[in-house]
């Protein structure tokens, strides 16, 4: 599907949603293609992601952070550098 410069600027929005439904759009200049316009399928890669485990859902829990406390009358230079590692 093509649409001309001048079009795609008064219309944008419906483009956008053309292209995000799987459509190419081809951007036309003066009749000559300047630019294309396709959707990307993010969707699937965050639901890919999270199957793998490399990626957690906001509605989870998040873990507790494990800190070291630094020990009563100990230097925290210490439990800085330990922690820097």
């Amino acid at each position: 599907m093509e649409v001309a410069v001048s079009a795609l600027r008064a219309e944008l929005k419906q483009w956008i949603d053309a292209a995000r439904a799987g459509e190419d759009v081809v951007v036309t200049e003066r009749g000559v293609p300047v630019a294309r316009l396709s959707g990307i399928a993010s969707a699937d890669l965050l639901t890919r992601l999270q199957r793998d485990g490399l990626l957690t859902s906001p509605q989870d829990a998040r873990p507790p952070a494990e800190v070291e406390q630094a020990r009563p009358g100990g230097a925290v230079s210490g439990l800085v550098r330990r922690l820097r590692r």
